[in-house]
């Protein structure tokens, strides 16, 4: 619990004490703790229902073991113990008050001081006539009413509530007609409750607006020595204060302490209610779904605080730039869900969720410190997209997560094709963990040749999987699942288990071990702990370093949180890993990276070896890359070599390895090694 919950709780002026979901006592305010006394808190909290009186525990019990169970709110009446030993009467009030995504549910329990009313509810039965001035007295409202349901007497507290003259003693009125018309319905079924003999409650109200108040009521029946009902006792308490406490700590759940803004619970519940709104309507419900685009990287760079204040400005902004039809709330994090009601065509959406991505557009500062931001948003439309709850959000989220797997920023509507799309990933993703429990993976290994002479001077270790009818299966059945960290770091400890136990054992048998180089996913680098763990598991084989590359792709060094990675590249280099650029030329190539960044070999990609013989600026494009490897200390591999035409032109260019089908397709494990063999005979 924070501060400022506690706070709220000292703050109310009576007894509340918070019970855990299993109904342990863990917080008694501050009016309680001067009622109970400090000396005896201690014993309470372990055992908070030895404050009840003894006669009065077994109906508190009952109500409380049935309230415990159905998770329903009740009242009930008892004696609590004062810290001299006496006790004094209470009307405790129990609910169950739902956690937010960060805190468990808990039992609020408000105990209000009743005694002197209780007191006179005993009494007055036998002194109603006799106790006129006491009861004129009493700040309760009580009031004596006929089997008619008319006022037989009134107190002062009751005229004044009633707003009854105090001058008028010749009473007859029919109680119920001088309540606000929104309680009538429930006093008159509290009124027959009372007149079968049982005592009835109901809360009602009176006034407008600040002068609005709240009443517990209670009705008892009175009986003759028949047992007959011919009066009935009403007395209505002032709980005014307890019921705005209550609606404070309602308010307070709904909102997200952070932004101001409804939380993920209420959303839900304003979803719902939204769809049931635009069920009888001919206009649509338009949903989206947006987070920020590297969230984690400005808490990373720029702290915490710096995500918080982002988180709140933008709120702000959002909020005062909706149009009216719209409602907004934090899901939490740093996403965010906006309805918008009566819309008559996808048009309208759009135009909403324009408005909604340009409220980065403006700088935001923090400590002097410009944050930089973009965001993503998926839009879904009810009916035409989802007919339920569930499935809209599904949908929503379906269109953000396909923009941010094209590319960030900006809006994507939901279409069919992401449905499927989404499956295909699903599928995908399931399928990798299958691999992953069933131990299928087994690396391949594509030799790489000195184009001069055709030797293997060096490998790169390929992911393959063989299932029980001995096939083997190439990765793109997988590649989902390289966007996922966990995953992919899965497949990749798997994997690099694996090769680095072949070159142990290739190693073992003396055969001259030639480099071999791993494929890094990029997702791998999130979590900044790459380097270390790779050199971990290097070390636990005994490996040295120089026999061993990995590989990257050009995109990896432009994406947000790419301080990871130079992070970890440098340290590889240090400790004597080579680096390789797969794919050279299919990004946004730029010759300043090669200087900046530790990359030691180029890879062309195959495209554009497949392509060179026919198209002259491909030809241009591979004859200047493979110029840059002497002038820029870096090792150029050529890949997907079919034919000796390809082979020919790149030996005139001076590159001097190579790798593709010409030499050899991708070797299982036993292959390999009989090429290390082969070349230790032929060398």
């Amino acid at each position: 619990m924070n501060e400022v919950q506690q706070n709220v709780f000292n703050s109310i002026p009576s007894l509340v004490w918070l019970l855990s979901d299993q109904g342990n006592a863990y917080f008694f305010n501050s009016v309680s703790q001067e009622y109970i006394g400090l000396n005896e808190l201690e014993k309470f909290n372990k055992n908070w229902m030895d404050l009840i009186h003894s006669d009065d525990i077994s109906v508190f019990q009952s109500e409380w073991l049935q309230a415990f169970s159905y998770k329903t709110p009740f009242h009930v009446e008892c004696r609590l113990r004062h810290r001299s030993g006496a006790y004094r009467w209470f009307l405790l009030s129990a609910k169950l008050v739902a956690g937010n995504s960060e805190d468990h549910a808990y039992w609020f329990i408000n105990s209000v001081d009743i005694h002197e009313t209780k007191q006179y509810q005993q009494n007055l039965v036998q002194c109603i006539n006799a106790q006129t001035n006491m009861l004129d007295n009493s700040v309760d409202c009580i009031k004596l009413l006929d089997v008619d349901g008319c006022l037989l007497h009134v107190n002062r507290t009751g005229c004044i509530a009633l707003n009854i003259p105090e001058s008028n003693h010749r009473f007859g009125m029919k109680w119920t007609e001088l309540l606000a018309p929104e309680v009538r319905s429930k006093a008159n079924y509290a009124l027959k409750t009372a007149l079968k003999g049982k005592t009835a409650r109901f809360r009602g109200m009176s006034g407008h607006g600040e002068d609005k108040q709240y009443w517990d009521n209670l009705l008892t029946p009175i009986l003759n020595d028949n047992g007959q009902v011919v009066q009935i006792l009403c007395l209505s308490r002032d709980v005014t204060a307890q019921r705005q406490t209550e609606i404070q700590l309602r308010i307070s759940s709904e909102l997200d302490e952070l932004t101001g803004l409804y939380n993920r619970r209420f959303f839900k519940l304003q979803l719902k209610r939204a769809l049931q709104k635009h069920k009888k309507s001919e206009k649509f419900l338009g949903l989206m779904l947006l987070d920020l685009d590297y969230f984690k990287h400005v808490n990373d760079t720029l702290g915490h605080a710096a995500g918080d204040h982002l988180l709140r400005v933008l709120s702000k902004r959002i909020e005062n730039n909706l149009p009216e039809n719209t409602f907004v709330a934090r899901l939490g994090g740093d996403e965010f869900a906006i309805l918008v009601n009566g819309i008559d065509a996808e048009f309208d959406l759009e135009k909403v969720a324009i408005e909604v991505s340009r409220q980065l557009d403006a700088p935001i500062t923090y400590a002097g410190n410009l944050i930089n931001g973009s965001m993503s948003i998926g839009c879904a439309i009810y009916p035409r997209d989802a007919k339920d709850s569930l499935n809209l959000m599904k949908c929503a989220d379906t269109a953000l997560n396909d923009l941010k797997a094209t590319g960030r920023g900006g809006f994507r509507m939901f279409n069919q094709q992401m449905q499927v799309a989404a499956q295909n990933i699903a599928i995908q993703l399931t399928e990798a963990r299958h691999i992953i429990r069933d131990d299928l993976m087994v690396p391949f290994y594509q030799p790489k040749v000195r184009l001069s002479d055709g030797k293997v001077v060096g490998f790169e270790a390929l992911l393959r999987w063989q299932t029980d009818d001995k096939r083997i299966h190439s990765p793109i059945n997988i590649e989902q699942a390289f966007q996922d960290y966990v995953l992919a770091t899965r497949i990749s400890d798997a994997i690099q288990n694996k090769v680095f136990n072949n070159i142990a054992m290739w190693i073992e048998q003396g055969l001259a071990v030639v480099p071999v180089s791993i494929n890094v996913a990029p997702v791998e680098f999130l979590k900044d702990n790459y380097a270390e763990r790779f050199l971990y598991r290097l070390n636990l084989y005994k490996i040295p370093h120089h026999l061993v590359e990995i590989e990257i792709t050009e995109h990896i060094l432009d994406d947000r949180g790419s301080d990871y990675v130079i992070r970890a590249l440098n340290l590889l280099k240090q400790q004597g890993v080579k680096i390789a650029l797969d794919d050279f030329g299919t990004g946004h190539s730029s010759l300043t990276r090669l200087r900046d960044y530790p990359v030691d070999c180029l890879k062309i990609d195959c495209d554009f070896i497949r392509q060179m013989n026919s198209d002259e600026a491909i030809l241009a494009i591979v004859q200047a890359i493979i110029a840059l490897g002497p002038k820029l200390s870096l090792d150029i591999v050529a890949e997907g070599i079919e034919n000796a035409e390809q082979l020919e032109l790149l030996k005139q260019f001076g590159c001097s390895i190579g790798q593709g089908y010409l030499f050899s397709r991708a070797v299982n494990m036993q292959q390999a090694t009989h090429m290390l063999k082969r070349e230790m005979h032929l060398y």
